[in-house]
């Protein structure tokens, strides 16, 4: 059958249903998977998003027939999933799901042994080609297909990245988005003294009440509120499929992705002196300072789980964190996990006494523009026009556009899921900021 190439982004699959992505396309990609790693076995989660059960007949079936036994772990975060594949030691892993995307869209995350991630130069586009041929080899027997919870184990892997004896009885509001914390989160607190006060805990993929995706401030607006509306200790939001984090401080300020990689960094890096601790290269500069300050060794990455998991492997990093709300920890089979991030923070909160706003405000003396996203067509020349424009500037072109001054820097780099330009600036001032972030722009738009 034909389907749309263009569903194979850098380090997911990922399209509109039913269109891009349906029944059929499930399938196919099952039997492609399985040709490629030829594996005995596969795990599959998936989370609420409405196509999701569809797709995982298609997908399961696509396994099966290509002789795969499929363990279905059912409705799950990607966390739980990569828990799955990492602790059961099975050799591949597919998540269903299309992460912080709007919810016509779905899409398959996927992982082989340990849970190492399949990107498009590490498997994903070589699977698209067997898709396109579309031959399999005929299989003498079908796979068969087993149910098996993974929840409660990964409770108690969470659990072991802290002393739970230590947690104080914080009062916390965490907005699932209707995605899959509503259902990790209650089964965590469960082990933990706090209160939580839950906002859309209930898993609905037609995201009813705002988009899964909170890195825009939008999306956190009602958390801010209630956080600071009702005297709470913080706050923390999730996005879709649960990988992702963002905390709210009391006063109910958003903190960035990357402020919460330092708070993070700085824990582990008691537990561990010396210790590399990745970053992305959209992170404020305020992660390789306090990374150094902890007495950890900064190393620099481009944006993305594909990019930063064998990073930390060969730097044998104790963590790693981006700015987007993706947090990676090398005790957890190198994947990411913003709940086991979460954990770590609350930690952190009940050790010092203090609250997390005086935390933040330690280590980040630095004024950001936050992602800013420009629906454009021309992405590289918009972005060879920005080049010249600040060619004064010391740029790099690791990953989209990079240019730093002194006193402020941006990077400016296309989306690998939408037809989107992404721009975060920083600045030592806010003033500065303003003006640089009204230039930039100004020559995105023209």
């Amino acid at each position: 059958m034909n389907f749309d190439p263009e569903i194979f982004k850098s380090y997911d699959v990922r399209g509109t249903y039913p269109d891009q992505i349906n029944k059929e396309v499930a399938y196919l990609f099952g039997r492609a998977f399985a040709a490629f790693l030829r594996p005995p076995v596969v795990v599959v989660g998936r989370d609420m998003r409405l196509s999701g059960l569809e797709l995982f007949d298609g997908l399961s079936r696509g396994l099966l027939d290509s002789g795969v036994n499929v363990i279905d772990i059912g409705l799950c975060s990607t966390d739980g999933l990569y828990f799955a594949v990492g602790k059961w030691g099975v050799p591949a892993g597919v998540m269903i799901t299309a992460s912080h995307n709007p919810k016509e869209y779905n899409g398959f995350k996927t992982c082989r042994q340990e849970a190492v991630p399949l990107s498009a130069a590490e498997g994903l586009n070589l699977i698209r080609d067997i898709m396109q041929k579309g031959k399999f080899e005929p299989i003498r027997a079908k796979g068969r297909i087993v149910q098996r919870e993974v929840l409660p184990e990964f409770i108690q892997h969470i659990l072991g990245f802290i002393d739970s004896r230590k947690i104080k009885p914080f009062s916390i509001a965490v907005d699932a988005g209707n995605g899959m914390a509503g259902k990790l989160i209650p089964e965590l607190f469960k082990n933990l003294p706090c209160k939580i006060f839950p906002l859309y805990f209930e898993l609905d993929g037609s995201f009813p009440n705002h988009p899964a995706s909170p890195i825009e401030p939008a999306n956190t607006e009602e958390l801010r509120r209630v956080v600071q509306g009702q005297n709470l200790d913080l706050g923390a939001a999730f996005d879709g499929d649960a990988d992702r984090m963002f905390l709210v401080d009391g006063s109910g300020k958003l903190l960035g992705g990357d402020v919460v990689t330092g708070l993070v960094a700085k824990k582990l890096l008691e537990k561990a002196p010396g210790s590399a601790v990745v970053y992305n290269l959209i992170c404020s500069r305020l992660v390789p300072e306090t990374i150094k300050k902890a007495g950890g060794k900064p190393v620099r990455s481009r944006v993305g789980h594909a990019y930063i998991k064998p990073l930390m492997k060969a730097q044998n990093a104790i963590f790693g964190g981006e700015h987007s709300g993706h947090f990676y920890f090398r005790d957890n089979w190198y994947a990411d996990s913003g709940v086991i991030a979460l954990a770590v923070c609350l930690e952190l909160l009940s050790e010092t006494g203090r609250p997390l706003s005086q935390l933040a405000k330690e280590i980040d003396p630095y004024f950001r523009s936050g992602e800013i996203n420009f629906r454009v067509v021309e992405q590289k020349e918009i972005i060879g026009k920005v080049a010249q424009r600040f060619a004064d500037g010391r740029a790099d072109r690791e990953d989209g556009l990079t240019i730093e001054y002194n006193d402020w820097w941006f990077n400016l780099r296309p989306s690998n899921t939408e037809p989107l330009l992404r721009l975060n600036v920083e600045a030592n001032a806010p003033e500065l900021l303003q003006e640089k972030l009204a230039w930039l722009q100004a020559e995105i738009t023209a």
